[in-house]
């Protein structure tokens, strides 16, 4: 059964400086609950594109958790793509960050979709990574507003 996650946000900051953030996987460990970030494989045609593989470490999930993720979508200043390729036990996991003008600031919406690998476990994850992806769009909303 598919699981889905989904948090949202407003920042006081423009699309630009948001989607900045989010392209940034430096940044994630001070605005977002990862501990650490590496670039394990840049993309096509630019260090964060299509195809880029960033690895993040948190250990705040239930244990210490590694996480590699492909960036598969962006279109600038309004949404960026990426596929879980391991770290949790789901499959066909997919999350977005999409930033939408919204008077003189940004709305954050940061979604995701997933099967669980062990059937039966699919609101665990949902319920822990919704907990995770909340905590990540309002510390994304207030950094990037300069409020943190």
């Amino acid at each position: 059964m598919v699981q889905r996650v989904d948090a949202s946000a407003s920042t006081t900051a423009s699309p630009e400086r948001v989607y900045a953030l989010v392209r940034d996987g430096s940044t994630w460990p001070t605005w977002s609950t990862l501990d650490s970030f590496e670039l394990e494989r840049p993309g096509d045609t630019e260090r964060e594109g299509l195809g880029a593989i960033r690895v993040f470490r948190t250990d705040r999930f239930p244990k210490p958790v590694v996480s590699r993720e492909e960036i598969v979508e962006l279109v600038p200043n309004r949404r960026l793509g990426y596929a879980l390729l391991s770290g949790l036990a789901v499959r066909d996991y997919r999350a977005f960050v999409d930033l939408e003008p919204d008077g003189t600031g940004t709305r954050i919406r940061w979604h995701s979709s997933f099967r669980p690998v062990v059937p039966g476990t699919g609101w665990l994850y949902r319920r822990a990574l919704q907990r995770i992806m909340t905590a990540c769009v309002r510390g994304l909303a207030d950094h990037a507003a300069g409020t943190t």
